[in-house]
């Protein structure tokens, strides 16, 4: 037990807090055996697997003040479901591996577990399965599945010189929410739950590869940072159109009071999961999908034909 009488994972037990969790998840029909079991069974009836694994540390990449229990569980979930779209992929499961102090409140790794499975279920997928271990640092490792329905995936390397660069979801929302929080503020309430839960294209990812998108990418870490992985694996350069990118009044306004230059949340700031593709040159855009700028000769990233002088994204080692 902790302070005022509320449960611990120590005072639940492993096996206790394995089934208070389990008990809140509900398993969807890609899941054949989920939880319980040495391992789950998922459908794969592509007979290929998608597989992306991403990892959240706390005071790194969440804060327990900032943020709800379930917001982290949508966030958590976010992250990985948004790369499985990015390959033109269909998310079927999540296994989720807690490592926690022993002193947390079973609360939240209950409202977790909302999260994760919400987030989960808005795309068709489950949480199938995971682990836990005691640790000194709050952690949560998601990896995620998913299903090709017989479609090639899009790597980052099929760009070619005269594609189209295209645009789906929100940028700059999630950084400027981070920007926000950190200054000690609570609103604008728009940025700050966009930063809390991120709004994800997820049906996007299938809809542009069905398009024939030639090259595609999950922005996490800032649309110049991840774009200049697609220049570097397709060997070509991208030129973005400044006048392509909307930035809210909120934003606006919010980066007025703060001295920040909204631009830079928009082109670097990470963590809204949008998705950036390149489609062929006279391919029609499918519902969404909104251009940002084209595919050039050379190589890098450059904002209408300059290099941009301000930040580029995020590096976990910076």
């Amino acid at each position: 037990m902790v302070e005022g009488g509320t449960m611990s994972v120590a005072g639940a037990g492993e096996f206790g807090l394995i089934a208070r969790v389990t008990a809140r998840l509900a398993v969807g029909e890609t899941c054949l055996v989920g939880p319980g079991d040495d391992a789950a069974v998922v459908v794969a009836p592509d007979r290929r697997v998608v597989a992306s694994t991403d990892v959240l540390v706390d005071g790194r990449h969440f804060r327990r003040d900032w943020s709800t229990a379930t917001d982290v569980g949508h966030r958590a979930a976010a992250a990985n479901l948004a790369d499985i779209a990015a390959m033109g992929a269909t998310p079927t499961a999540l296994l989720v591996a807690l490592c926690t102090p022993p002193d947390l409140e079973v609360a939240w790794a209950e409202g977790l577990a909302d999260g994760l499975g919400a987030e989960a279920a808005s795309v068709g997928a489950s949480v199938v399965g995971g682990d836990m271990s005691a640790s000194p640092t709050l952690t949560v490792a998601v990896t995620a599945l998913g299903d090709l329905a017989g479609r090639a995936p899009v790597l980052r390397g099929g760009a070619r010189v005269g594609d189209q660069v295209a645009l789906a979801g929100r940028l700059g929302y999630a950084a400027a929410g981070y920007t926000v929080l950190s200054r000690g503020f609570r609103t604008p309430k728009l940025l700050v739950e966009a930063y809390r839960r991120p709004e994800v294209p997820y049906l996007a990812g299938p809809a542009a590869a069905l398009a024939g998108a030639t090259a595609m990418i999950d922005v996490s870490d800032g649309l110049l940072a991840d774009l200049g992985h697609v220049a570097t694996a397709s060997r070509v350069g991208i030129d973005l159109i400044s006048d392509a990118f909307d930035v809210p009044r909120q934003m606006r306004d919010a980066a007025q009071a703060l001295g920040v230059d909204p631009f830079n949340w928009v082109l670097a700031g990470g963590d809204d999961h949008a998705l950036a593709a390149t489609f062929p040159a006279d391919a029609e855009l499918p519902p969404g999908w909104r251009p940002i700028g084209h595919v050039v000769p050379g190589e890098g990233l450059t904002v209408d034909g300059r290099p941009h002088k301000g930040p580029v994204g995020w590096d976990h080692f910076r």
